[in-house]
């Protein structure tokens, strides 16, 4: 006990890192990105979206006093991932943080599902995971330090009442596991990997006009009786990647307001 300090720790303190975010052009990645941001990190932020999402992202970075650039990239584009990690520490310094958030959803019966629209989402949700897993970790090994934070969902490990949506599900299970997978695989080389499975989030998919009645349902099988806001996916993530997870490996966390508890 006698080495033990009693100034204020400062485990979620991520000054002097480097982030590197996909799917930081809109939803649960651009909040993700901006709150590593807030909490000291110098963060690059990916996306193929060419709405100005990435820059809103940037714009609100820099507004919080960090450094930020804008990568525009595919996740389905192992070439352009490389590529894209490169270009971050050769801007911003050795890669220390990834949030791989990039990902669609949609949904369709199962017996009438075409093969474009489910190898689309699988590409994008599964393979697009694994090969931004693949190049950030490349960088990481590098150092022997590191943290990267999946995106799952809630969906990887329910399925949700009144959606059909096998593709989507069993992708977010991939995702799930294959965190798992690679947490052990690089346990002993300084790299963590965890996964955030969200449950029902405020995200603009979920705000549509048309959606209205379908997020009522949410709402309702929601033990909390609201949908997550995308700001309180910050504090998971930035659990996550800071010092007061350092030692949580293989983790899925759930933030589903409790749904999976009923």
């Amino acid at each position: 006990m006698d080495n033990i300090t009693l100034d204020v720790p400062a485990l979620f303190d991520l000054s002097g890192r480097v982030a590197f975010v996909t799917g930081a052009g809109s939803g649960i990645g651009q909040r993700i990105a901006l709150g590593l941001g807030q909490c000291g990190a110098e963060v690059a932020c990916v996306d193929r979206r060419t709405d100005g999402g990435l820059s809103d992202t940037l714009s609100l970075i820099e507004r919080a006093g960090r450094k930020a650039i804008a990568v525009n990239a595919d996740v389905t584009d192992r070439a352009a991932l490389e590529e894209a990690v490169a270009r971050t520490e050769a801007s911003l310094g050795a890669l220390g943080i990834a949030v791989n958030a990039a990902g669609i959803a949609n949904s369709d019966l199962a017996e009438e599902m075409s093969e474009e629209q489910y190898q689309t989402l699988m590409d994008i949700n599964l393979k697009g995971v694994f090969f931004s897993c693949q190049a950030e970790a490349n960088a990481m090994l590098k150092h022997a330090k590191g943290s990267i934070i999946n995106i799952a969902s809630m969906s990887g490990v329910i399925v949700n009442r009144g959606l059909k949506q096998a593709h989507y599900n069993a992708s977010k299970a991939g995702v799930i596991h294959m965190s798992k997978s690679m947490a052990m695989e690089w346990v002993e080389h300084g790299v963590r990997v965890n996964s955030i499975s969200p449950g029902y989030t405020a995200t603009p998919m979920n705000l549509r006009p048309e959606m209205a009645h379908q997020t009522k349902e949410f709402e309702n099988q929601t033990p909390m009786q609201r949908m997550a806001t995308v700001d309180e996916m910050v504090g998971p993530a930035v659990f996550l990647a800071s010092d007061a997870s350092s030692y949580c490996t293989g983790v899925d966390l759930l933030v589903d307001g409790g749904f999976c508890c009923w």
